[in-house]
């Protein structure tokens, strides 16, 4: 089985759901757990232009930044950063503390993560909406506004502490248009070749 691998300076799609389709997220505080751990791992490694956290699965559009280098642990030099590796003590760390925190045993996600290259304008900008929707096409809220657990409302607010917004914005002519935009995107668009069940 052919594993699309991690390129720097470019644009993916990440996702993954959990084993067997048990929730990832099993109450409210597991959602902020997962967002401050994902800050922690994999802040310097990605560029995150958009992300949605739903009870078994998640999505995260990402850029992979180039050479990244951080100080170790023990000051002693630098260390380049691998985004592929920080995603995975990601996903092991919130997977360890979910077995400890409710008496579980074994695997959480489903492994390897998936990973699809999102390789032009078009597709990113729909990715963006995608992610924002997504709570919508699965039925958890009847509009994206009223699900917490994506980054619609983080880049609204105009707040970069994991979300990119400048980034996100500069493919907007105005927040009202990036709001007006997502009310549009169900009916002028075609959703199937992002539509990923999970």
């Amino acid at each position: 089985m052919y594993i699309q691998p991690i390129i720097e300076g470019q644009y993916f799609h990440i996702y993954n759901r959990g084993v067997n389709g048990e929730d990832l997220f099993k109450e409210k505080r597991n959602y902020y757990y997962f967002l401050d751990l994902y800050k922690f791992y994999c802040g310097d490694a990605l560029e995150t232009l958009a992300y949605c956290l739903l009870k078994n699965h998640f999505h995260l559009l990402v850029y992979i930044k180039e050479n990244v280098e951080i100080l170790r642990n023990d000051g002693k030099g630098l260390f380049r950063i691998n985004a592929s590796k920080q995603l995975g003590h990601l996903f092991n760390s919130y997977a360890q503390s979910i077995n400890k925190a409710y008496n579980r045993t074994g695997p959480l996600f489903e492994s390897p993560f998936e990973r699809k290259l999102v390789d032009d304008e078009d597709y990113i900008l729909s990715m963006i909406y995608y992610c924002h929707q997504n709570p919508v096409h699965h039925g958890f809220v009847n509009h994206l506004k009223d699900w917490e657990f994506s980054s619609y409302h983080s880049i609204l607010a105009n707040n970069n502490t994991i979300v990119a917004t400048t980034e996100v914005l500069k493919r907007f002519e105005s927040i009202n248009h990036f709001e007006e935009s997502h009310k549009t995107f169900t009916t002028q668009t075609n959703l199937e070749k992002y539509i990923i069940e999970l």
